[in-house]
């Protein structure tokens, strides 16, 4: 796996902070909006790093929570009001927008 700076760490940790209950975001758009190579370093980030995040809002791209901790996280997410049906997030009505890092000119914008 690619290094990873403490800046990249704490980018991840601040935007999976900042998900509102009721929404969710994927690996794929965290490691994107912070500048990482693979969401599979979010997923890293969160093991080492994220006991004190909810975890529970960052999901697969296919929306189908990881088998080990399925159960666990719909029940979370169906608590706050995240949309499942069979097992699956839908995406379509609950993905939030990320910021990403600021470009070249100071600017953000949404990923």
């Amino acid at each position: 796996m690619a290094k990873i700076s403490d800046t990249q760490i704490e980018t991840v940790r601040a935007l999976i902070a900042a998900i509102p209950p009721g929404e969710v975001s994927t690996y794929g758009d965290l490691a994107e909006a912070a500048g990482l190579t693979n969401p599979r370093q979010v997923g890293w980030i969160l093991r080492t790093d994220g006991a004190d995040l909810p975890w529970q809002r960052v999901v697969p791209a296919s929306g189908r929570p990881t088998i080990d901790k399925a159960t666990r996280q719909l029940d979370l997410l169906a608590a706050e009001g995240v949309p499942i049906h069979d097992g699956r997030i839908l995406l379509r009505e609950c993905r939030t927008r990320l910021l990403r890092e600021p470009d070249s000119r100071g600017r953000r914008t949404e990923s």
